[in-house]
């Protein structure tokens, strides 16, 4: 009896030990495992070097954070607060590394908003002047108040038009919703409310009319009308 209280004994013994150091090494493993998946890279793709690094450096606090655990709203949250991004995407390549994409914004026109110069870029957000140093081109001056949106929305028809927007010097927003456009060559252009990309294509035939030449209004903001003026 004695003996077989022994063994029973012993048995207990070896299954405790064994959950012991089973339990010891998950412990050890999982550890391991966990250090292998906190995130030591965050890569960031598509703006110019230093902004890339500009970037980076905002994701610090995600560092040495588990990849399987970190979600896309954590890097969206940075993301969203940069008007140099039209859109981006985020990769997780593991064990430990996170690769960003981003498409660059494109820049569209310049302005003024509160006695300082901006950018309006593509993504209907705006940009500090001062801030950008890499602008490849000119780009033409926008007027009046505003929401940038409508100049995004106004930007793309004439893109479907046959005028060449890069052609233009200036545009004027008024409060009733209507743009003027001023081209580089002095033609200054009065657009309607309604039907824009028909007038548009208008104007453009009436600048390319040798006829007009020596007229440099174009107002088109009756229906059905076209007149024609000098300065």
């Amino acid at each position: 009896m004695h003996q077989k209280i022994d063994k029973k004994n012993k048995l207990l013994f070896y299954i405790f030990l064994f959950i012991l150091l089973t339990s010891i090494n998950n412990k050890s493993f999982l550890k391991k495992i966990n250090s292998l998946l906190k995130i030591n890279n965050i890569e960031i793709k598509g703006l110019s070097e230093t902004e890339n690094l500009q970037l980076s450096s905002k994701f610090r606090l995600l560092l040495f954070e588990n990849i399987f655990l970190i979600n896309n709203e954590s890097f969206k949250k940075i993301l969203d607060k940069n008007n140099l991004i039209q859109s981006f995407s985020i990769k997780k390549n593991y064990p430990n590394s996170i690769l960003i994409n981003i498409k660059k914004t494109n820049f569209l026109a310049l302005t003024n908003f509160n006695n300082e110069k901006y950018i309006i870029a593509s993504n209907g957000k705006l940009i500090k002047f001062k801030n950008i140093k890499d602008l490849s081109r000119e780009l033409p001056y926008v007027f009046g108040k505003m929401d940038y949106t409508d100049f995004i929305i106004f930007k793309k028809i004439i893109d479907k038009s046959e005028f060449d927007y890069k052609n233009i010097d200036s545009l004027y927003y008024f409060p009733n919703k209507r743009w003027n456009i001023k081209t580089n060559n002095d033609f200054l252009i009065k657009l309607p409310n309604t039907n824009i990309l028909k007038s548009l294509n208008i104007a453009k035939n009436i600048i390319k009319n040798k006829n007009f030449k020596s007229e440099n209004i174009i107002d088109l903001r009756i229906s059905n009308y076209i007149i024609t003026s000098n300065e």
